[in-house]
């Protein structure tokens, strides 16, 4: 078995000898490549190890992107007016950073006006085009009509 370490003459030592000089060092001996011939070892603080593992998976997941979506929801008869309302919230959350999910609710029978909830949400794209792109175009599911649109890079 090869036997690594600081402070540790790296070469292939029999079992027994690598665990004696674990000891003598007050180390763990840990097994990092097994599928090698011969396997490596090093002679390490094995909680340390373990602890210093933690803390850089901690810091990995603190640098990572939390993407958060924003709702606004339509109806299929929005009126110009209401329609700017909410592009000029969609505008501010797009800036911010965020996703931005528009849908068209229909409520009863107002399904059979999806093709005026279509072309509402693609004009709302078609609007929002400089501050952010549409990720998913719309997508009829149930009584909603989703669009998904993300912020542009800066």
């Amino acid at each position: 078995m090869r036997v690594v370490g600081e402070g540790i003459e790296t070469g292939v030592y029999p079992i027994s000898k690598a665990m004696a000089m674990a000891q003598e060092a007050g180390l763990d001996l840990v097994e990092i490549a097994p599928n090698v011939d011969p396997p490596v070892c090093k002679i390490i603080d094995y909680g340390k190890f373990l602890y210093e593992q933690k803390k850089k998976a901690k810091e990995m997941k603190a640098k990572a992107a939390k993407i958060v979506i924003k709702d606004i929801r339509f109806g299929p008869h929005t009126d110009e007016h209401d329609f700017n309302f909410k592009k000029n919230h969609a505008i501010k959350f797009l800036q911010d950073g965020c996703k931005v999910k528009a849908y068209v609710f229909f409520r009863g029978r107002e399904i059979v006006f999806k093709d005026q909830g279509e072309i509402l949400l693609l004009r709302f794209a078609n609007e929002l085009e400089e501050y952010g792109k549409p990720e998913q175009l719309p997508v009829l599911e149930g009584k909603k009509m989703l669009m998904l649109i993300g912020p542009r890079k800066k």
